[in-house]
């Protein structure tokens, strides 16, 4: 699985879409939008960004989620260092990468930073001096387990549950909730039944909320006890 990347297709001109899994990366209506109202406001983001704050993610996919935290880590952050791990099966090529955020680079979001560190083999990158990406390749059932790091806020982006269940699996959600450090969250874009349940049981008080744009619903929570 390591040595395999994204197999994508181009919805919308440059909407990418896995064709493994017959879902787009991000809305088609506005991706960076939907980032910033589902994974930054659901995680309660920046205002509980502190001296030094760690966000995991299951799914790097384009690289949308961590480049909207790193602009608002570079705007809002108190000093510090944002460390942002992600779990990755499929991570995209190159050239698929720079035509999927190409639409983004007028929003001042740190693309071309991104884009001159990018690997599908994964690794370490530093974007800048207080920020820090960790990629990490493989199936995230058995990278999270063994992941020693504690996230303050966890972005759950898989492809949807319907399409890719096995990265909403019960022992997933839990190994996630037992790398979350005291007070920590997550937020969702999906509301699935079956996944609120699942994070409940693994530790989460989770409430469904408003969704972005036509989705209805989406999922927030917060690490009991």
């Amino acid at each position: 699985m390591q040595n395999q990347t994204a197999d994508v297709t181009w919805q919308s001109e440059n909407v990418p879409v896995s064709a493994r899994f017959d879902d787009p990366y991000y809305s088609l209506e506005n991706g960076l939008a939907e980032t910033r109202y589902v994974f930054l406001s659901g995680n309660r983001l920046p205002e509980r960004f502190h001296g030094n704050f760690h966000i995991a993610e299951l799914g790097f996919g384009t690289g949308m989620n961590f480049l909207a935290a790193a602009q608002m880590w570079q705007l809002h952050a108190p000093g510090g260092q944002m460390r942002f791990t992600s779990f990755e099966a499929y991570p995209m090529k190159p050239a698929d990468m720079s035509k999927a955020l190409s639409t983004f680079k007028q929003t001042n979001l740190p693309v071309d930073r991104l884009l001159e560190l990018w690997s599908p083999e994964g690794g370490v990158f530093e974007l800048s001096p207080d920020i820090q990406l960790e990629v990490i390749i493989g199936d995230a059932r058995s990278t999270v387990a063994h992941w020693q790091g504690q996230a303050d806020a966890w972005f759950l982006d898989g492809f949807s549950p319907a399409k890719n269940p096995e990265l909403w699996c019960e022992e997933l959600l839990r190994d996630v909730a037992s790398h979350t450090a005291p007070n920590g969250t997550f937020a969702t874009y999906t509301a699935a039944g079956f996944v609120r349940r699942a994070l409940d049981a693994a530790g989460f008080d989770v409430e469904r909320v408003a969704g972005y744009g036509r989705k209805r619903h989406m999922s927030r929570g917060v690490l009991r006890g």
